[in-house]
């Protein structure tokens, strides 16, 4: 069994909080709530995401200072930032309410716009690297 890194479990921590009170900040100022913003979030999470990864990959194994910028950034801080919690949240106020097509249609939705956006930062760090 691999032993807990204490100095990692402190990195995710530290970008989680991060990447939560960003999400926080930036649904507050837009006014916004709800299904939408929980959707524009997990999208640009994904989003940001599949850039970090693609842009991390390029650069050499997952070793050193990439895995500590992994644990921050990728899953510490845009772990924090995107909240698919929000999800079950939002399908099951469809489902209570009565709405299976709705909420099958949004959870699903959901999935598919953050792997689209997903793809779309692994495409967009991949031709800022061959450039």
């Amino acid at each position: 069994m691999r032993q807990l890194d204490v100095r990692s479990v402190g990195t995710v921590a530290a970008g989680g909080a991060a990447g939560a009170v960003a999400r926080h900040l930036l649904v507050g100022a837009a006014g916004s709530s709800g299904w939408a913003a929980t959707l524009a979030v997990n999208a640009a999470g994904a989003f940001l995401l599949g850039l970090l990864l693609e842009r991390l990959t390029r650069g050499g194994p997952d070793t050193g200072h990439r895995r500590r910028l992994r644990l921050l950034l990728g899953t510490g801080a845009l772990g924090g930032f995107t909240t698919y919690s929000g999800i079950a949240v939002e399908v099951l106020a469809r489902l209570d309410a009565g709405h299976w097509a709705g909420a099958a249609g949004y959870g699903l939705g959901t999935v598919l716009a953050g792997l689209a956006a997903c793809g779309a930062g692994v495409l967009v760090g991949a031709r800022r690297a061959a450039r």
